[in-house]
């Protein structure tokens, strides 16, 4: 899970970066661009933790927490 934590904080990194971007008032163009980055980076590192979970569940034929993932993921 090194490399989550790794991606987790970069995408914090991008976070602090548009707090200051909004701060200094910066072009909106600009600021969108960043959330979308950030959030693309977000949605990416999602999909690796989900695949990896959903991996590691049904390889021990845990249909209880496969259950529980798709479940969760499924909310909105």
């Amino acid at each position: 899970m090194e490399d989550v934590i790794l991606r987790l904080k970069k995408i914090s990194g991008q976070v602090q970066g548009l707090i200051k971007m909004i701060e200094r008032e910066e072009e909106c163009e600009k600021v969108i661009t960043q959330f979308q980055a950030a959030k693309a980076a977000l949605d990416n590192t999602f999909s690796l933790v989900l695949n990896r979970n959903l991996k590691h569940c049904l390889s021990n034929q845990d249909a209880e927490r496969v259950e529980k993932i798709l479940k969760l993921i499924s909310k909105k």
